[in-house]
C-alpha cells in the first residue's frame, strides 16, 4: 500500500457538505482507504483574492493506486462534484491535491510531489501537520516552518475533527 496525503478545499455551494460527500465518494473506491482526516479550517483565498473564503482540510489515505492513477481518480472526483477549471486559483466547488505520496519525489508534466506550493501555504501545512505521521513528512517540514509563513493568520479552525478538544489554531 502507498501512503498519500491529499488536500481538500471548497469555496462554492455547501462547502462542508461537498467536502464530506467527496470523502464518502472516495471511500467507495476499493483501492483507497482513508486513514485520518484533519479538522476543517476556514481560510482566506490566496492568489486570486476576489472570492469567498475556503474550507480546507487534509486526509491521509492508503492506496494501491500509483501516483498518476490517484491523480486521475481525484480529478474525476472533482469533475463529478462540478469543478470547472477557469480562473487560476479561482473559485471551485472542490479542489483535491496530492501533497505527499510515500517519500517520493515526482516531477512529471501532470504532477509534482511533494506539492510545490505547500511549503508556503498555512492552509495546507496546518491541517497536514495536525494528522501527519512524522515518518511521512519530509524532514525539512516541521511546525517551526509555520512560523515563517506569511498567510497563517488567514487560517482558522472551522470544525474540529471528532474527538479532539484542541487543534492548531491561528486567528486573524
Amino acid at each position: 500500500m502507498n501512503v498519500s496525503y491529499v488536500a481538500i478545499g471548497s469555496n462554492q455551494g455547501d462547502r462542508a457538505g461537498i467536502m464530506q460527500d467527496a470523502i464518502r465518494f472516495l471511500m467507495k473506491d476499493n483501492q483507497i482507504q482513508i486513514e485520518k482526516t484533519s479538522s476543517i479550517y476556514e481560510t482566506d483565498p490566496v492568489g486570486y483574492t476576489d472570492q469567498a473564503k475556503f474550507l480546507n482540510m487534509v486526509i491521509k489515505v492508503n492506496t494501491s493506486y500509483a501516483a498518476l492513477e490517484l491523480l486521475k481518480v481525484l480529478q474525476q472526483t472533482e469533475h463529478f462534484f462540478g469543478r470547472e477549471r477557469g480562473v487560476r486559483w479561482g473559485p471551485r466547488t472542490l479542489d483535491l491535491d496530492i501533497l505527499l505520496y510515500n517519500q517520493e519525489n515526482i516531477e512529471v508534466e501532470e504532477l509534482i510531489i511533494p506539492h510545490p506550493r505547500m511549503w508556503e501555504r498555512a492552509f495546507v501545512l496546518v491541517p497536514l501537520l495536525e494528522i501527519a505521521d512524522r515518518r511521512d513528512i519530509p524532514k525539512d517540514i516541521d511546525k517551526e516552518a509555520l512560523l515563517e509563513l506569511q498567510d497563517r493568520e488567514g487560517v482558522q479552525v472551522w470544525k474540529l475533527k471528532n474527538g479532539e478538544e484542541e487543534s492548531v489554531h491561528f486567528e486573524s
